[in-house]
């Protein structure tokens, strides 16, 4: 039952995170991104808790997994955030 409970959750959290996404209009891209960065930190947080628990030699292999992947996600982000920010830095600015 609880598997059938967490599979739903899953599902719905797909359908209403692409839902939502697909609704964010562009300048408005750049600010989400940082803020999903954060979030992203707290994700990684969680999967270092997975990943170093004993109880299980699945749950390590999924915790690690999911080391990787938010930590792609966080540095991309981020790499993403820099780029877009430093279109808009002056001339100047960016020969410092």
């Amino acid at each position: 039952m609880e598997v059938i409970f967490l599979t739903f959750i899953l599902v719905l959290s797909i359908f209403l995170g692409f839902e939502l996404i697909s609704k964010v209009p562009a300048t408005l891209h750049t600010p989400l991104m940082s803020g999903a960065n954060a979030i992203s930190g707290i994700t990684l947080a969680g999967a270092f808790i997975a990943a170093g628990s004993m109880s299980a030699e699945m749950a390590t292999i999924l915790g690690t997994a999911a080391v990787i992947f938010a930590t792609i996600n966080v540095v991309g982000g981020y790499l993403v955030t820099d780029r877009m920010l430093s279109m808009f830095k002056s001339k100047s600015e960016a020969g410092k």
